[in-house]
């Protein structure tokens, strides 16, 4: 049977060369050759585990399967945190598959398949067009960091008139602000220090707050929401009086121990916490279709998509030196 290159993690946590053996297509499925590969965090999680890594993936069909109808040879394509769900449960019919109880995730299932490799072989319906004033590498870190801030803003009722909050300007902040900013809202960005608040009001904040040293804050009119994008949790005590009534806060970071928040001002204010998990199907490509309309693209660095590459970029997300976002790029 013919075969590809994959990149896996192993128990130490250094990156394994690898091949992945590959049946014949199925009727729905596409065989993609991998042009970039975004790097996520939650790569760096599961980097002890024996799985193929990556999940930010951009590539070019390269066959279809007998049943595929959206994609043809040539075509662009890429694809995100979920790759399968049932297609018939309460949340698949009102476009919210990735809450299926039957989903299939980075992860959890195809472990043979990844980004950090030649090749990948995917369900059709889990695919998505690149827009076609986005090339491959400024499209890789949307499928997941893009697709993860877009749901917030577009799940749970934010408007073009909210004041949004963003804290961090990182991988997911520098995202969000370009969103939130191209949707009309009015962007308030925190950040540790001054160092970033150039680049921040180019991307779109209207205010810029540095937190270090701050005992309280004051930003006029108040918050609709806040998106959390550092690794670390905030100064709640801080943070929470700038918040307005009915406001929803969403914790977007990946992190293992508890979410800590103090109760009185939860009660008073009505505020909410909002969970939020990647994006479902019909959310993912309106992202796309959105960054594609208004040129909304991430700041990459770029490393060679071979096992001394993937090494290098690991390390310079996991010391915190990634600006903002890394992309695999294969050499061949």
């Amino acid at each position: 049977m013919p075969s590809f290159t994959v990149f896996k993690g192993s128990k130490d946590g250094s990156i394994v060369k690898s091949q992945t053996t590959r049946p014949d297509l199925k009727d729905d499925e596409v065989l993609v050759k991998v042009t970039a590969s975004g790097i996520c965090g939650t790569d760096e999680h599961y980097k002890q585990q024996d799985m193929v890594l990556g999940h930010e993936g951009v590539g070019v069909v390269e066959q279809i399967g007998a049943k595929v109808s959206m994609f043809k040879k040539g075509d662009r394509a890429g694809w995100g945190y979920v790759h399968d769900s049932c297609g018939h449960c309460e949340w698949c019919l009102t476009g919210r598959d990735n809450y299926c109880a039957e989903r299939v995730m980075y992860g959890e299932g195809d472990l043979d398949q990844g980004s950090f490799g030649t090749h990948a072989v995917w369900k059709e319906s889990f695919l998505f067009k690149v827009p076609e004033n986005l090339t491959d590498a400024e499209a890789a870190p949307l499928m997941c960091g893009g697709a993860t801030v877009w749901t917030a803003l577009q799940m749970y009722d934010i408007k073009p008139t909210d004041r949004v909050g963003v804290m961090g300007v990182g991988g997911l902040g520098h995202l969000a602000i370009q969103f939130a900013s191209k949707m009309g809202c009015d962007v308030v960005v925190f950040s540790g220090t001054e160092s970033k608040k150039e680049e921040a009001m180019k991307l779109g904040a209207t205010k810029f707050v540095a937190l270090k040293g701050k005992t309280e804050l004051d930003i006029g009119r108040k918050l609709n929401a806040l998106l959390v994008t550092t690794s670390a949790q905030p100064d709640w005590p801080l943070i929470l009086p700038v918040m307005g009534p009915d406001s929803t806060i969403f914790p977007l970071t990946v992190a293992q121990g508890e979410f800590i928040i103090p109760y009185m001002p939860l009660i008073l204010k009505g505020l909410r916490i909002q969970g939020t998990v990647v994006a479902p199907r019909v959310i993912h490509r309106q992202m796309l279709q959105f960054a594609g309309l208004h040129n909304i693209k991430p700041i990459n660095m770029e490393f060679p998509l071979t096992q001394e590459g993937i090494t290098e970029a690991m390390g310079t997300l996991r010391d915190g030196k990634m600006r903002y976002r890394g992309v695999l790029i294969p050499q061949n």
